[in-house]
């Protein structure tokens, strides 16, 4: 229950840590005063230090039931041998088959969870792969003349809200100026691929 208890209180220190970065972004937007991309990798780091607390509770979780699972089928073996020991029963497998036959199923649960460990690893989304100001990762990245990249909506609600200029550069924008960036949506296109869980992160 400590440790449980230790696990909420860290959790809910990321967020409020992000909660609080956010609203000094969103601050700074509204004032239209300008600090470089300080807040933004402040929030990154916060988010990122959030995801990589939940993959270490991810990870401890599946160690302790693949030990649990472990532990049930060689309980269940020796029950099964006491049980053939001391009862008449006809259709009792031999010590050698029950003891192959859960070598077996062991064998068997290890290799599933040696299958999983790629998703056991810590999971990591590449800054370069996220909008400036949505911190998530682009589906539609534009790249403007100063060559930063910002996902296309997040950028043209920023021209639109809060005026015609460059987010991290400053420098005058118009959203006739952007460019799709389509090295950059290919990279992200096959980092999904090959790793889906970045979808919902």
């Amino acid at each position: 229950a400590e440790v449980s208890t230790q696990s909420t209180g860290e959790q809910k220190k990321y967020d409020e840590a992000i909660a609080c970065f956010t609203t000094a972004i969103e601050c700074a937007i509204v004032k239209k005063e300008h600090f470089g991309d300080d807040l933004h990798q402040a929030l990154r780091r916060a988010k990122k230090r959030k995801l990589n607390f939940e993959e270490e509770k991810r990870m401890a979780e599946e160690v302790e039931l693949q030990t649990l699972l472990n532990k049930l089928l060689i309980d269940d073996l020796e029950r099964r041998k006491s049980s053939d020991e001391s009862d008449d029963v006809v259709d009792a497998e031999e010590p050698s088959q029950l003891e192959s036959k859960y070598t077996n199923h062991l064998d068997t649960l290890n290799n599933m969870f040696a299958q999983l460990d790629d998703r056991r690893k810590k999971r990591d989304v590449p800054d370069f792969l996220c909008g400036k100001i949505s911190f998530e990762i682009m589906k539609d990245p534009v790249i403007t003349p100063s060559g930063v990249t910002y996902e296309r909506a997040n950028l043209e609600e920023h021209l639109q809200r809060v005026g015609h200029f460059d987010p991290l550069t400053r420098e005058p924008l118009k959203r006739e100026q952007l460019v799709p960036n389509l090295a950059m949506r290919e990279v992200i296109e096959d980092f999904l691929e090959n790793n889906p869980w970045a979808e919902y992160y």
